[in-house]
């Protein structure tokens, strides 16, 4: 995510130099359609139209057909309970859109965020369920930095057991880092990063750090102009050093990788199987999930989990309900409370988020601390878990926003949340 932020809405959502939803729907456009597809409809990982907008909209659901992935299996248990109490009066919830004069209804939001599947969940009763474009109920999406949250989730665990210490440096597990930007970092700081690093996380710009480090993993091509290092971990190694640890908030997705690099030393375990012994398999996800890696088979731990709708809002109903479901304890409490109490909101400020003031960013999820304790996992093009305490409502959404920084999603849907979360507070069923 960067800090741009828009101060103002156009008045027709979504800007007019880009196709809408409807105009953008990949089952319209006929992407990968046809035995075989016609050539023109071709979406591929090599030469970059997997990114590409309108293409985007079919590859965020099929990115196993784009990158190699690790499996994460759900188990051998039954699926949890997600009871129905499906409702048709949220779609007529209006809210005014950051920077706009006019209100818009729940329902055009929607449209305005490129929505691929939205799970809404009322005291873990699902109230709402929707699915557009290429994705279905059945069909994992990616999720991008949503990723991060459910490694922050990890380390906060393993926090609370006591097999990871915030106050040692990382290089206590992976001395590979001493002569990196991390060699000086403590896990604490990693974990929320606040790390002084020389890394830009611009995502228009092919010669910056997230580029680099898209491309060294193999989540980008490769580009002519600028070589790469051989995989994520090689990648880590050479990020420089730039200012004091602990002193700021600055978003990295590199922390990410680090911070699941440690866990897997800690443990002996690889990230794709603590996410299936720990999260997956004891939520009882409906689906295995699965998680792109770099050429050396190592977890994209930033940003590549993939998963269904359903099961992301039980990750998210896990956390709402103190890390228990279904009568199970899966998470320590104490570990989702340091989560829910969030992090330091002067060092967030630092980063000049327009839109999110006086929010804070504690084990890699972000914190609002509204009046609700409203805390979220976030990722770009939209994805997204939200958890409204007060009102016992998670939201889990999927889309394929043509603009990747949630900058340009935050004012439709910050406000959206807050709207949803107000009526449902005021017309209990």
């Amino acid at each position: 995510m960067t800090s741009s932020a828009p101060t103002t809405l156009p008045d027709t959502l979504p800007p007019p130099h880009e196709l809408d939803a409807d105009a953008s729907c990949p089952q319209r456009l006929g992407w990968m359609q046809g035995s075989p597809p016609a050539p023109d409809k071709v979406v591929r990982f090599a030469n970059g139209s997997s990114r590409q907008f309108p293409q985007l909209r079919w590859s965020f659901s099929h990115a196993r057909e784009l990158h190699p992935t690790l499996d994460i299996p759900r188990g051998a248990g039954p699926a949890s309970s997600l009871p129905q109490a499906l409702r048709s009066d949220l779609d007529d919830v209006t809210f005014t859109p950051l920077g706009a004069a006019r209100p818009i209804s729940f329902a055009q939001s929607l449209k305005a965020n490129y929505t691929d599947g939205i799970v809404v969940l009322h005291r873990g009763r699902v109230v709402m369920e929707r699915y557009f474009g290429a994705l279905d109920a059945q069909r994992p999406h990616i999720a991008f930095s949503v990723t991060k949250s459910f490694i922050g989730t990890l380390g906060a665990l393993l926090v609370a057991e006591g097999v990871l210490d915030e106050s040692r440096p990382v290089t206590h597990w992976v001395p590979e880092l001493a002569a990196s930007g991390f060699g000086t970092a403590c896990l604490g700081e990693v974990m929320d990063m606040t790390t002084g690093l020389d890394f830009s996380e611009v995502y228009t710009d092919p010669a910056s750090g997230i580029a680099a480090y898209a491309r060294s993993g193999g989540f980008a091509p490769p580009h002519p102009d600028h070589p790469s290092a051989d995989g994520l971990y090689a990648f880590l190694q050479t990020v420089a050093p730039a200012g004091a640890h602990g002193q700021a908030f600055s978003y990295r997705s590199i922390n990410t990788d680090v911070l699941a690099w440690v866990i897997q030393r800690a443990t002996g375990e690889r990230i794709e199987a603590l996410l299936s012994q720990r999260l997956w398999a004891p939520i009882g996800a409906e689906r295995d999930a699965h998680i792109t890696c770099d050429p050396h088979g190592m977890p994209f731990a930033a940003g590549g989990l993939c998963t269904t709708l359903r099961d992301l809002a039980r990750m998210g109903e896990m956390m709402r309900c103190d890390g228990a479901l279904n009568g199970r304890q899966i998470v320590p409490a104490s570990a989702v409370a340091a989560i829910r109490a969030g992090g330091e909101p002067p060092k967030f400020a630092q980063a000049g988020y327009a839109l999110l003031p006086g929010w804070s960013y504690r084990h890699q999820w972000w914190h609002s601390h509204n009046a609700h304790g409203m805390f979220m996992a976030r990722g770009v093009h939209g994805q997204a878990i939200v958890i409204d305490p007060v009102a016992e409502m998670v939201v889990a959404r999927y889309a394929s926003h043509p603009l990747a920084a949630n900058a340009n999603l935050d004012p439709t849907s910050l406000p959206a949340w807050e709207a949803l979360a107000q009526h449902l507070m005021s017309h209990l069923r």
